[in-house]
């Protein structure tokens, strides 16, 4: 299983990665563009949000052993 850092960086990649597709797919006025950025820019909040996740997890965890 991937770590909490690599799944925010991930997804940091995605949502720019996303947001600079749609961009383009706003400039060109292409719509399938567009939507893909769309879709890719949420699946990078989607990797994030699964890492903050793993850390609260791993947070709770560490300090359930004190």
């Amino acid at each position: 299983m991937k770590d909490s850092k690599t799944d925010k960086a991930e997804g940091m990649i995605d949502k720019a990665t996303g947001k600079a597709k749609e961009a383009l797919g706003k400039v060109t006025d292409d719509k399938e563009t567009q939507a893909e950025g769309e879709a890719q820019s949420a699946q990078g909040d989607a990797k994030k949000a699964k890492g903050n996740v793993k850390d609260a997890v791993d947070n709770v965890t560490d300090s359930s052993k004190h």
